[in-house]
């Protein structure tokens, strides 16, 4: 008999011997395992049916030839159950008297043979990846490997099994008690069309709020403190994009230089929100925060999105951690090379999760439910979802994952969002998802900052950007709002660094500056970093306003990324994911500043009309034609000489456009079929280093316009009509001009 069946075997004399006669539940620490049931996966609280309170623990592992279920008490002291059911490749049992809040993992038994793919190594405590909540830490340690990592013979390291026990350094699930019903929650559902997304990091929005309490700050309750929800109402946006909170861990590479994965793309546990944003607790209390965070955010109007990566894992390569996963069933969750000893890593993370495999198309779409259902969330943004959508012969818009999703009675109704792109072949899909997916549009991105950069030699890209990207996203029936638009995300720049920063400054990184993407599109105004110099300072501030102005007035959804409306800045560093400190943070008190909060204020009043005029969200692509026989265009091109554009306009060099919206030519009806009308608007913009006239279309467009926003004078306020003929457009600015309102701007 093998020395683990062994060990199995007098567990279970051990527990047979202490077990009680009067039949009260006897300690979890010596409990011998009841059949259970296979499903559902995970750990489950419950009562039995012969009253009996404990947990039910189901770890699906085909290939395993036995699997041992580990309980550590208050001590740490680690008890052994060989769990001896097994039923649908799922091994199970229930045990009685093991509560909430009590640690737990597993150890998995089966064949070392790396050239075929199968890893199994009961050295090895491993992670539940069904886990609803994680305890404790990883430590970088040769002993979390699978194989022997320092091997003398690097070719071959992977292939030597590790004998060494990994649970000193590895953090542990956790059984929850599920006991919420969201009875008394109220999801805003928000439609797409009206959506202003905010792209924001638990941690650092809230670690230097002076309204926060500081054992609140960087913590899901601090997100929930009425000063942040005070915040968000008062900026206006719809709905939060938060970044990874799924249990993360720290590479080794960044443990070794004392850093940490800051920004949280290297998920370990898919069920469980990340303990290190817990201002109550790592036993479980995280999971209750988390609930009353969304609660909180939805009571103020606002969704609750999640930046997901499904794409990969925090195990890393063949020389990385065995965490969960790998030792569970390597081959079956994730994608391996063709010598089956390796991974086919589409992510630049060392492995790519497989959803070809069935149970790893489960795994995810099991999470994606549970965080709608039981964490009340509202929708997600898949990072690097390209690869989720990898089949054998490179990404297919027909895979099983994007089925399952589209198919799914909970998932087809909340907001999905792809990052359509990979690192590998053929990985760039923008325009390509299918629908119900909407898209991060980095040609949005790109287009704004070329346009306001002077980069462009003429406007053809930036029509199209502006008007809902109809080249991109209307073939297949989708509609405006599956393009994301954005000017900046989380990876790269800040919106200040990219007006003062020409080259990347990520030298605190550790990595000699060679991390971080070198295509920035950013225009430092003639002076590299700081300065206090007043023309450059000035043309910044106008650089900032002129983007955000461009952003929530193009059709599409908005993306603003935490912080820029305040001015935040990295100091240059455009890749800050290991940067936990003021490097990262926002910095609250620019809001002091009047210039800083002047952008802030522009900002506020840009949403604002845009919520109030559904002529500057619409849900469908423009035509180009008008509405009723002899009506006005619903979109109206114009060169600075006032005239309609021609298709050789769109050719020539310039850097002036003009674009007039009708409301009264809106191909929308309101909820009881009547057609929807709206002010009209003439938005002009300029990133040309000189002024220049700019005459106004007349009859049959307009005979008088309200100036309603000015970048080159931002303390503008809304005129009263003018019969105007000519307006002087400055330099780099953009201009609103209403057309036949009869109400004032907000």
């Amino acid at each position: 008999m093998a020395a683990w069946q062994e060990l199995g075997q007098e567990t279970l004399r051990r527990a047979h011997a202490r077990a009680r006669p009067d039949g009260t539940a006897p300690d979890p620490g010596t409990a011998t395992p009841w059949p259970g049931s296979w499903q559902p996966l995970g750990a489950r609280f419950r009562t039995s049916g012969a009253g009996r309170q404990g947990t039910n623990f189901a770890l699906w592992a085909a290939g395993a030839e036995a699997v041992e279920l580990c309980l550590f008490d208050e001590d740490g002291q680690e008890t052994r159950h060989p769990l001896t059911e097994q039923t649908f490749q799922t091994w199970h049992g229930y045990l009685p008297g093991v509560l909430p809040g009590t640690r737990y993992g597993y150890r998995v038994h089966g064949r070392w043979d790396p050239w075929t793919g199968a890893r199994w190594n009961p050295a090895k405590l491993l992670l539940d990846p069904y886990a609803r909540a994680i305890d404790g830490h990883y430590t970088s340690h040769d002993a979390v490997c699978t194989a022997v990592r320092n091997w003398p013979e690097r070719e071959v390291a992977d292939t030597v099994r590790d004998n060494r026990d990994s649970a000193p350094y590895v953090p542990r699930a956790v059984v929850v008690h599920d006991d919420d019903d969201w009875y008394d929650d109220h999801r805003p559902k928000t439609p797409w069309a009206e959506t202003v997304l905010y792209e924001l990091h638990v941690r650092g929005f809230t670690m230097r709020h002076p309204g926060i309490p500081p054992e609140l700050r960087g913590t899901y309750a601090g997100l929930a403190h009425p000063a942040a929800l005070e915040y968000l109402t008062g900026l206006g946006v719809t709905a939060v994009e938060l970044l990874p909170v799924h249990h993360h861990v720290s590479e080794d590479h960044l443990q070794q230089r004392g850093l940490t994965n800051y920004w949280g793309y290297n998920t370990l546990g898919y069920f469980a929100p990340h303990a290190g944003y817990s201002a109550t607790g790592s036993r479980g209390q995280q999971v209750g925060e988390f609930k009353r965070m969304v609660r909180a955010l939805h009571a103020a109007g606002i969704e609750v999105i999640l930046d997901v990566v499904y794409n990969h894992t925090a195990e890393s390569g063949v020389l990385g951690p065995a965490l969960s996963l790998r030792g569970i069933d390597n081959g079956a969750y994730y994608r391996l090379d063709r010598s089956r000893r390796g991974y086919a890593d589409y992510t630049g993370c060392g492995n790519t999760l497989d959803t070809r495999q069935p149970q790893a198309v489960r795994l995810v779409t099991d999470s994606l439910r549970y965080w709608v259902t039981e964490m009340g969330v509202d929708g997600f943004r898949f990072d690097l979802a390209a690869a989720l959508a990898r089949g054998s012969d490179g990404v297919e818009m027909r895979h099983p994952f994007l089925a399952a999703v589209s198919q799914d009675p909970v998932l087809s109704r909340v907001k999905l969002i792809a990052e359509p792109w990979d690192v590998g072949p053929g990985g760039y899909q923008v325009g390509g998802f299918p629908p119900l997916w909407a898209e991060w549009n980095d040609k949005y991105r790109d287009t704004v900052r070329d346009f306001w950069r002077g980069a462009r030699r003429d406007v053809r890209e930036l029509g199209y950007r502006l008007s809902g990207s109809s080249d991109l996203y209307q073939r297949g029936g989708r509609r405006p709002y599956a393009s994301v638009n954005y000017v900046t995300a989380h990876d790269g720049f800040t919106l200040r660094d990219l007006v003062s920063y020409q080259r990347k400054h990520n030298e605190a990184n550790g990595e000699d500056n060679r991390d971080g993407t070198d295509d920035n599109r950013a225009w430092n105004c003639g002076t590299e970093g700081e300065t206090a110099d007043p023309g450059i300072v000035d043309l910044r501030h106008r650089q900032l306003r002129n983007m955000i102005s461009t952003l929530l007035l193009s059709t599409g959804v908005p993306m603003l990324t935490a912080g820029d409306e305040l001015g935040r800045t990295q100091g240059g560093n455009n890749n800050a994911y290991c940067q936990d400190g003021e490097t990262s943070w926002l910095d609250w008190s620019l809001l002091d500043d009047p210039g800083w909060r002047s952008l802030h204020d522009l900002t506020a009043r840009l949403i604002r009309l845009r919520r109030e005029h559904p002529v500057l969200r619409q849900r469908a692509f423009f035509s180009g034609h008008a509405a009723v026989p002899g009506g006005q265009q619903d979109l109206t091109w114009f060169t600075a000489r006032g005239r309609e554009m021609t298709e050789a306009d769109w050719f020539a060099p310039t850097a002036v456009l003009g674009m007039l919206l009708s409301g009264t030519a809106m191909s929308e009806r309101d909820e009881h079929g009547c057609p929807l009308t709206d002010d009209s608007f003439l938005l002009l913009l300029n990133s040309g280093p000189q002024s220049i006239p700019f005459t106004l279309p007349g009859h049959p467009w307009a005979t008088a316009y309200e100036s309603v926003l000015d970048t080159a004078r931002p303390l503008l306020t809304s005129r009263a009509h003018q019969a105007l003929d000519t307006v002087r457009l400055s330099a780099r600015s953009c201009r609103l001009l209403r057309i036949g309102a009869d109400r004032p701007t907000g």
